[in-house]
């Protein structure tokens, strides 16, 4: 998984960012099969390396970047990159190897059709808000994304 997640970020060409990123979410999806956290993993398989990963291949297809060669950046930008990355990692390692974690027994055994129940919900503690509001932002964002990469092609369609 980090050799892949390392690949997805520094790789030039975006569609093969896009794949590298669906082998890093499998292994996310690998995981939680390992640990026993079935639904999670399903969840993790069927919207992130299922739905966002079509979605993200669609955008690149719609704007025509099949291969699109991204810029490297310049070794200043690198450099602190690479500074902030570390930085990350330390503040990361620091908390965990810091923090006394408990185990923490719960006896409330939750089922798929709680969590169903509660994700479409209007009551209080309900989640059907959050998930409306949540996907009204992706689609915008798609929409913005779409519109700023194919902005200079509309433009000059319009002064021929």
């Amino acid at each position: 998984m980090i050799v892949f997640a390392v690949a997805a970020v520094s790789n030039r060409k975006m569609l093969r960012s896009v794949i590298y990123l669906l082998f890093v979410l499998v292994g996310v999806a690998g995981i939680f099969f390992l640990i026993d956290y079935n639904f999670l993993a399903a969840v993790q398989l069927t919207v992130y390396a299922g739905g966002i990963i079509v979605l993200m291949i669609f955008s690149v297809l719609l704007v025509h970047h099949i291969e699109l060669e991204l810029e490297v950046a310049k070794p200043l930008k690198q450099v602190i990159t690479a500074i902030t990355c570390l930085i990350g990692i330390g503040v990361v390692l620091s908390t965990i190897y810091t923090h006394n974690f408990n185990v923490v027994e719960n006896d409330k055994l939750t089922t798929t059709a709680d969590v169903g129940s509660k994700m479409l919900s209007y009551e209080a503690g309900g989640f059907i808000l959050p998930f409306e509001v949540i996907s009204i932002l992706l689609l915008a964002a798609m929409v913005g994304a779409i519109i700023i990469a194919k902005g200079k092609k509309l433009v000059n369609k319009t002064k021929d």
